[in-house]
């Protein structure tokens, strides 16, 4: 309630601001804003000249840093072949890619590049590597951080890159998607509904790989 509050007041705040100015202080705001928009989408066209927008793979270990330098942010998926999960993996990223193209999302074959795993101590696959400004952010280990599952929803995923800031993410930071739409799936007495467990539920998964 104190949340909303102090967002009507800001809308508030806002509205009387805007209500208080003469036809040049619009005419300024209108240039500023007009300005932004064509910042913003010389910013997008960079983007998608640096390959944003698409899932792609880096074909050569070299080719990762390359990457690393010219994004500012940068998810990558260490994956193996014939590693099922890495194909799940592979789904909800693709889908992200076009979402949030102010990111490069790219992956790598494990086993192609072992100085490179190596270097970042790879020891689990699927491993996701976040880099913000050349600067690694953080891991995501197989599933554990996904909800333990294989059904884990791509805004789970989205989540999880939020919180490493190498996405521009819109939702709530401090509850799981997941988690809030199991919440939902209740009945009318407060019970929640029988749920099967999704492939890779338990606490240790068969088809995660030690590197």
């Amino acid at each position: 309630m104190n949340t909303a509050q102090m967002m009507e007041d800001q809308v508030d705040a806002e509205m009387k601001k805007l209500e208080s100015m003469d036809e040049d202080d619009l005419e300024a705001l209108k240039k500023r804003r007009i300005e932004m928009m064509k910042k913003q989408q010389e910013k997008k066209q960079e983007w998608l000249a640096q390959g944003h927008g698409e899932y792609e793979e880096i074909p050569v270990e070299k080719e990762f840093f390359n990457v690393t330098k010219n994004s500012e942010n940068v998810v990558c998926h260490f994956y193996r072949e014939e590693t099922f999960r890495c194909k799940i993996m592979d789904k909800h990223l693709a889908i992200l890619a076009k979402k949030h193209v102010e990111t490069k999302f790219c992956k790598i074959d494990a086993e192609k590049t072992p100085f490179l795993c190596d270097r970042l101590k790879i020891r689990t696959i699927p491993t996701v590597i976040m880099i913000k400004n050349s600067v690694t952010q953080g891991y995501i280990v197989g599933f554990t951080d996904l909800g333990n599952t294989d059904e884990f929803s791509t805004e789970m995923l989205a989540w999880r890159l939020g919180h490493a800031e190498v996405i521009n993410y819109k939702g709530d930071l401090n509850t799981p998607p997941d988690q809030a739409e199991r919440k939902k799936k209740t009945n009318f007495v407060g019970k929640k509904m029988r749920m099967g467990k999704g492939k890779g539920g338990g606490d240790e998964s068969s088809d995660e790989n030690d590197w």
